[in-house]
């Protein structure tokens, strides 16, 4: 019984913030479980090399709280965009483009860590996998400076 309610508290979740947040919600969900999964193999990496550094776990958070951060800031370039749009009339039928986008590209960088992480503690990974992987990140940022320009890299 107890499995059972647990199970329907996540449903109710996840429909909850599907229903809200649209079409970026199970990306988003994806990439917050990428991270968790790259994260918890990155310690594992570092415990087996004897690097565990506490320094360098909280960086690694704090790392991945600015991926989170990247992507509400491009969603609400989405919003602006979108709301700028209607107020002259004009109506847009994709919602979270740039913030699928960035969250895409976060997704596939956070598998390539992984399996860099699962690589040096000696898991044998297929060559298919990794290559389509990298690959997936080429496109990603094909795309996106096909739709966007090109990437910033500091800001005065």
């Amino acid at each position: 019984m107890k499995d059972t309610s647990a199970k329907a508290i996540f449903a109710i979740i996840v429909g909850g913030v599907s229903a809200y947040f649209g079409m970026i919600a199970i990306p988003i969900i994806v990439l917050f479980a990428a991270m968790m999964i790259d994260y918890c193999s990155g310690m594992i990496k570092a415990w087996t090399t004897g690097k565990l550094s506490s320094r360098v776990g909280v960086v690694g958070i704090v790392k991945k709280v600015g991926y989170l951060v990247t992507v509400c800031v491009a969603a609400i370039v989405d919003w602006l965009i979108i709301s700028g749009l209607k107020k002259v009339g004009i109506s847009f039928a994709l919602d979270y483009c740039f913030g699928l986008m960035v969250t895409i590209w976060f997704i596939v960088n956070e598998l390539i860590s992984i399996l860099e992480n699962l690589s040096a503690i000696g898991v044998p990974l297929p060559g298919f996998l990794i290559a389509m992987i990298k690959r997936l990140k080429v496109v990603a940022d094909d795309k996106g400076s096909e739709e966007g320009g090109n990437r910033i890299e500091k800001m005065d």
